[in-house]
């Protein structure tokens, strides 16, 4: 198995709708400018799962999608300094899994959703991601 890892991003803008329509051929990931997440888009494999959190409405991971293609030059970058990935939709929750919720487990303070709220793409440990897994089923 691959790594883990979070990624935010706005629902208006780019939702798991939009990731679920983007079909089997999957979506660019891109627009990632902070030079943090940048290096963990670098750091992703084929194959590598993600949680599909929804920042600022909602406030919720509410999927999982995939890693299909590494990390390659961003076109939205005219300086082509940051990469994209490219990444397919595997999954929405019949439960999203609230910040609010998160924040109230203790074995999962030290997730950089919490530590590091402003980071748009960040690891996660498979201890915390078998958690949250399990909470999105109940």
């Amino acid at each position: 198995m691959g790594k883990k890892w979070l990624m935010k991003s706005e629902p208006d803008i780019w939702s798991i709708e939009h990731q679920k329509k983007a079909g089997a051929k999957g979506a660019p990931w891109d627009g990632v400018r902070n030079y943090q997440a940048a290096k963990n888009l670098k750091a992703m494999k084929n194959g590598d799962l993600c949680f599909f959190y929804h920042s600022n409405i909602g406030k919720e991971i509410v999927g999982v999608i995939e890693v299909i293609k590494e990390a390659f030059i961003d076109k939205t970058d005219k300086d082509s300094r940051f990469v994209a990935v490219q990444v397919k939709f595997k999954e929405k929750f019949k439960k999203s899994i609230t910040l609010e919720e998160i924040k109230k487990i203790k074995a999962l303070s030290h997730l950089g959703l919490i530590k590091q709220s402003r980071l748009s793409v960040m690891p996660i440990d498979s201890k915390s991601w078998k958690m949250l897994y399990k909470m999105s089923n109940i």
